[in-house]
């Protein structure tokens, strides 16, 4: 994966609000509705979601910042332990040093390896986002085999222990240098680690003790969740071959864009059209808002986009403790179409204020329009 700084366009002294401001435009650029059928906008939408994800967190940027993505886990959120970033571990290099050449510690077999992590992406409307909701995610994962109960081993039979490594799991081949002889152990090559192997594989597994299958998942989405956010599943990704480990998924969330309302942070924006005459005289309107209808007073006089804000009727914070406001912006709507008498009236209140107006209909409409602009 790209440098996370590069993907969001920051440099490595910006602060979290930039990062912030960065991450919302890219995210904007590689939506995938504003890409439609475009997998490489889809990939980068996940990097992007990802790079933002570490880099919003203080901790886990520090890592980041230190140790690049392999401090950060790659995407699984834990740093590298000692025996990832040195091998077979510390214990190997004294062990080679101090065992006097009779051998290295013995350990155990390293047994299966842990599934992998898994990625999805689950769609949301707005509402979802605003309020929380529970949504099914449908995806292909390797499961436990169930006629061997991941064992591997075919019907009537079992692993056996791996004559190459003795059941250790391990070899420890002898190799010559400037110190005498050293011992090293490294992950046995027929067994791969397991200190086992299958004679009589599973039909159904082929002795990997895991098939894949089509799984529904129901994820729990908190209130105040926006596109980029992630959520991660503990131990729902792929299973480990022969009975390893599962790995977790990781669920990236989308909102879909509203035909009404536009999210800024936690504020939720909407347009409120009125009519030339309301934006003059004023008027009460009835507001459509997320939590349900609200009575929205127009004074006499307003003017084209003049805000009025509704506490508390935006987005909840999502660590923390209440909402955004509600931001509802006229807009004074001019009249295509003019009857007669309109046309007279607007004439006669034109030419009370001593304004100057077109003869026909196309030209009033246009006067209109340019002062109300």
């Amino acid at each position: 994966m790209a440098d996370f700084y590069e993907l969001l366009g920051v440099s490595r002294g910006a602060n979290a609000d930039e990062i912030k401001k960065a991450y919302r435009k890219r995210a904007r650029e590689l939506h995938p509705d504003a890409n439609p059928n475009d997998a490489e906008a889809e990939a980068q939408f996940k990097e992007v979601a990802r790079a933002y994800q570490v880099l919003s967190d203080d901790q886990q940027r520090q890592r980041y910042d230190q140790f690049g993505e392999a401090g950060v886990g790659g995407g699984s959120g834990g740093g590298q332990s000692g025996e990832d970033m040195f091998g077979g571990g510390l214990g190997d290099i004294f062990d080679a040093f101090f065992s006097g050449g009779g051998g290295a510690r013995q350990r155990g077999p390293s047994g299966p390896p842990r599934g992998q992590d898994l990625e999805i992406v689950a769609d949301l409307t707005l509402e979802q986002a605003v309020f929380g909701d529970q949504v099914s995610v449908d995806l292909k994962l390797p499961v436990r085999c169930d006629d061997c109960d991941g064992s591997g081993a075919g019907e009537g039979t079992k692993p056996v222990s791996c004559s190459d490594c003795g059941g250790s799991g391990q070899v420890q081949p002898v190799r010559q240098s400037l110190l005498g002889q050293m011992l090293t152990a490294s992950p046995c090559g027929r067994c791969g680690g397991m200190g086992e192997v299958i004679a009589t594989p599973c039909s159904a597994c082929r002795g990997q003790g895991r098939i894949t299958v089509d799984k529904t998942y129901q994820v729990d989405v908190p209130a105040g969740v926006d596109t980029g956010s992630t959520l991660r599943l503990t131990g729902r990704g792929a299973a480990g071959p022969r009975r390893g480990g599962n790995g977790d998924l990781y669920v990236h969330l989308r909102v879909a864009p509203h035909e009404r309302y536009e999210r800024d942070g936690n504020d939720i924006v909407t347009d409120v059209g009125i009519s030339i005459a309301q934006a003059s005289l004023g008027t009460s309107l009835t507001l459509e808002t997320l939590d349900g209808d609200e009575a929205l007073v127009v004074p006499a006089g307003t003017q084209p986009g003049r805000e009025f804000v509704l506490r508390q009727r935006g987005v909840p914070h999502l660590h923390g403790r209440g909402r955004g406001d509600l931001i509802a912006r006229i807009r004074v709507d001019v009249p295509t179409k003019l009857t007669d008498d309109e046309v007279a009236l607007l004439t006669s209140y034109a030419e009370g204020r001593g304004e100057v107006v077109g003869n026909g209909k196309e030209g009033l409409f246009s006067r209109i329009k340019s002062a109300f602009s």
